[in-house]
Order: C-alpha cells, then structure tokens, then sequence
C-alpha cells in the first residue's frame, strides 16, 4: 500500500473508520527529523499489508494534530478501531517503527 496524505477532510474515513490499525505520521516540511523517517515510512507502506500507513502535515492540517495531543514532531500515532492506541515520538529506526505499528 501507499502512503495515504490525510487532510481534516478525509481523516474520519481513513483513520478512524479504517477496519485495519492505520499508524499516522504527524510531520512538518521543516522538521529535519521528520525528513530522516520519512523514506522509512514510506518504505513501510510499500511493504505491510497489515497496517495503513498515513501522513498528516501539520502546517496544512493544524487541526489534528491537538486533538491527539501531538506536541513535538515527528510523531507516531497508531489508531486501532477508531482511537489512538500508542504514540511513538522522534526518530526511531524502522525496526522499531515496525514493532510499535503492530504492538
């Protein structure tokens, strides 16, 4: 699968009412860190069945992001049915991206 770039409008359909765990990258253009996860991430949605891969930029989308108390970037959320189940902050290595996405 590939990345799926959600926005206020499709947020509800693609993360909240998706039937697998969806992980959610909350990045920003400027956000150096945010770049050095971002090929993994993409990496990851290339590869898993399993788990939706989402990306929310939070420059354009400043919305969200409060609502799940995302504070620092980058930052990891993994939904399950509807809720945010887990949040992961920073750069992680995609070893530990994978094992957090399927906790």
């Amino acid at each position: 699968m590939a990345v799926v770039h959600v926005t206020e409008e499709n947020f509800e359909q693609e993360v909240l009412q998706s039937e697998i765990p969806v992980l959610v990258d909350f990045w920003a253009p400027w956000c150096g860190h945010c770049k050095t996860i971002a090929p993994i991430i993409e990496e990851i949605a290339g590869t898993v069945t399993d788990i939706k891969v989402c990306k929310i930029n939070t420059d354009e989308e400043p919305a969200i992001a409060p609502r799940y108390k995302v504070m620092a970037l980058p930052t990891l959320v993994l939904f399950k049915k509807g809720e945010a189940a887990a949040t992961l902050l920073g750069a992680q290595p995609k070893q530990a991206i994978l094992e957090f996405a399927r906790s």
